[in-house]
């Protein structure tokens, strides 16, 4: 199983970036996924989530309305449309694999890191 974060970089407040993940070693057309984020000095931080075939989603409240969640299982790819960018939406940004019938994730890529600041 491998999922390869890309996309990250530094912009100003205000901007936007696309994040992408893919994946591979897995079927992923069967797995709900996660993007999850984790700010220098913090915890993980669940940022949103959709459904194997993309038609559910849900994001965190600070996310909610600037960020989106989309799928293409046909290539194998999960990204996060990132508009309005913030500077405390500066973190390091992981996809996750979610646990079948549980909370949790079970397999993460190396993350990508995105710094907004003026």
């Amino acid at each position: 199983v491998q999922l390869v974060e890309s996309g990250g970089g530094m912009v100003q407040p205000g901007g936007s970036l696309r994040l992408s993940c893919a994946v591979s070693g897995f079927t992923f057309s069967s797995y709900d996924m996660s993007w999850v984020r984790q700010a220098p000095g913090k915890g993980p931080d669940w940022v949103s989530a959709i459904n194997t075939g993309g038609g559910s989603t849900h994001y965190a409240a600070s996310v909610k309305d600037r960020f989106t969640i989309s799928r293409e299982n046909a290539k194998n790819t999960l990204y996060l449309q990132m508009n309005s960018l913030k500077p405390e939406d500066t973190a390091l940004y992981y996809c996750a694999r979610e646990l079948s019938g549980s909370p949790g994730y079970d397999y993460w890529g190396q993350g990508t890191q995105v710094t907004v600041s003026s």
